[in-house]
């Protein structure tokens, strides 16, 4: 046993919250009904400002951040098999989040202390106040495999569960994304960190921008590498929004196995996520691929008291990214899984014009169909389940992969409009009935006409152990906007698969 693990034993034998020499203020009597209280208080007064961050924060350059590190042996609150971290004030994440320490009901604040991180003899963080408080604040293992939670930025949270490697983010809510109304983003004001009696760690966050204050709790499950939040959110509004986001997650798609045009880097695919996936109230599941628009497209999902949504990232296969430093392949997917009835809504989802992977151009959340005015609030409660893919549906065959090319059939005379459509599904009961002469390919297309459609069990490889059945179809839109189409295949009715739906857009000029 190391220094550092004999001495966080002894905290933890000794019942201690905190490694010894913390800066810590005075006790106040704590609960998550007084965070949900001062936040309703706080949202029927008028917005304030906080305060500028000291000035040497500005010095802190990403170079001079990068140089700062974190003395593990003055880990604040020390779990089972975790430890929390702080993040330093900087010029990336100027604006303080206040730390406090839970322990048996008493808060205690915690103070910047120069001490706890490792930095140069010149560094702007030398010289800044107690009160400047800290950026956030990250999750580690004690097995040394590194962090699995980051609070790090506005309402931002994200894990590389379940395979060691950070993609898409959550956060707490997305207000008027690509609305009528320009976006806002609150940040997190202060956070309450403790250890519940199971050895959890425990969340509490006050949220605040000009027009919402917001308390949520998360209570974090661990199982094994894979990462489960329960979330409760109660969040009040000042003003008026279009359109509230609620469980937003975002992500990148920059371009996938479809590429309409020539590719704009030597790698085959580059995204965090390559599909939406629903699991609607009524108990369809729906897929919905990710694209990189010419331009931004919202698209929405109406439902009412729905199973779960979730940003997936579904192709694992190494040789579709051939990155062996960004490991797409290992990006990890979040499902929502809401916690009672949610009621009418819509999971709605935004894809942005993007031509770089370091722009997150997809946000995918859920839209009450209550409007929020001045003065209302929402309460919902939901877990974040940070896994490989959404919950599987055993009898149902996945979508692995949709391309779209030219129309018309190859060897036969090019057709000038609209878009030939190719989608793979796999798995499910598909395998067993790869010789069923009654499967049918069920597609219909809203402001588009659908020809040329075809079904068949693909060409099976000597390493595949299940089918592959492709559908292909030309689809040409009704004018200068997207044919609206969905794809399910089916046996007497009953569905055998995914219903797969995408926007298809006219083809790019030249095509």
């Amino acid at each position: 046993m190391t220094t550092l693990d004999r001495r966080a034993a002894l905290l933890l034998m000794t019942g201690a919250a905190a490694a010894p020499g913390l800066a810590l203020g005075q006790g106040r009597a704590f609960s998550f009904e007084s965070v949900k209280a001062r936040a309703k208080a706080l949202a029927g007064r008028a917005y304030v400002t906080p305060p500028p961050p000291p000035p040497q924060v500005q010095a802190m350059d990403y170079d001079a951040a990068q140089a700062v590190g974190f003395y593990r042996e003055k880990i604040p609150l020390w779990g089972d098999d975790w430890g929390i971290e702080l993040f330093p004030l900087s010029r990336g994440v100027p604006k303080t989040v206040t730390i406090h320490l839970v322990e048996n009901g008493v808060a205690r604040p915690l103070g910047y202390d120069p001490s706890m991180f490792s930095m140069r003899a010149d560094s702007p963080l030398r010289s800044l106040p107690p009160s400047a408080g800290f950026a956030g604040f990250r999750a580690m293992s004690r097995d040394d495999r590194g962090e699995w939670l980051v609070f790090h930025g506005a309402s931002y949270f994200r894990s590389p569960a379940p395979y060691g490697q950070y993609g898409l983010s959550a956060r707490a809510i997305a207000a008027d994304t690509y609305a009528v109304q320009p976006e806002e983003f609150p940040d997190w004001r202060e956070v309450w960190l403790e250890k519940d009696a199971q050895g959890r760690l425990v969340i509490h966050a006050l949220m605040e921008s000009a027009g919402i204050v917001g308390a949520y709790r998360f209570v974090n499950e661990r199982d094994g590498l894979a990462l489960t939040q329960t979330v409760e959110a109660a969040v009040f509004f000042r003003r008026a929004f279009d359109q509230m986001g609620m469980a937003p997650l975002t992500s990148m798609f920059w371009y996938g196995e479809d590429r309409a045009q020539a590719s704009p880097d030597w790698r085959p695919e580059i995204h965090d996520s390559d599909g939406l996936a629903i699991w609607t109230g009524a108990g369809e599941r729906i897929w919905r691929p990710l694209s990189n628009p010419s331009r931004v497209v919202t698209s929405v999902f109406s439902d009412e008291n729905p199973k779960g949504f979730g940003l997936v990232q579904r192709d694992r296969d190494f040789d579709d990214y051939h990155d062996d430093q960004a490991r797409y392949e290992r990006r990890p997917s979040v499902w929502v899984e809401p916690v009672g009835a949610w009621g009418k809504g819509s999971v709605r989802l935004v894809e942005i014009p993007t031509r770089s992977e370091t722009d997150d151009n997809i946000v995918a959340f859920w839209t009450p169909d209550a409007p929020v005015t001045a003065g209302s609030a929402i309460d919902l409660t939901y877990r974040l389940h940070w896994t490989d893919d959404a919950p599987p549906a055993p009898d149902l065959a996945r979508v692995v992969a949709t391309r779209t090319g030219r129309p018309g059939q190859p060897g036969k005379a090019a057709v000038v409009e609209g878009r030939r459509v190719a989608i793979e599904f796999r798995g499910g009961e598909l395998g067993a009935l790869r010789k069923a002469i009654d499967i049918e390919a069920d597609v219909t297309a809203r402001n588009g006409k659908i020809q040329g459609l075809s079904h068949y069990p693909a060409a099976q490889h000597e390493a595949e152990t299940d089918t592959l059945w492709r559908v292909t179809f030309d689809v040409a839109p009704d004018g200068a906007e997207p044919a609206d189409v969905r794809v399910v295949l089916r046996q007497k009715g009953r569905a055998l698969s995914e219903t797969w739906t995408a926007l298809v857009f006219p083809a790019p000029a030249g095509n």
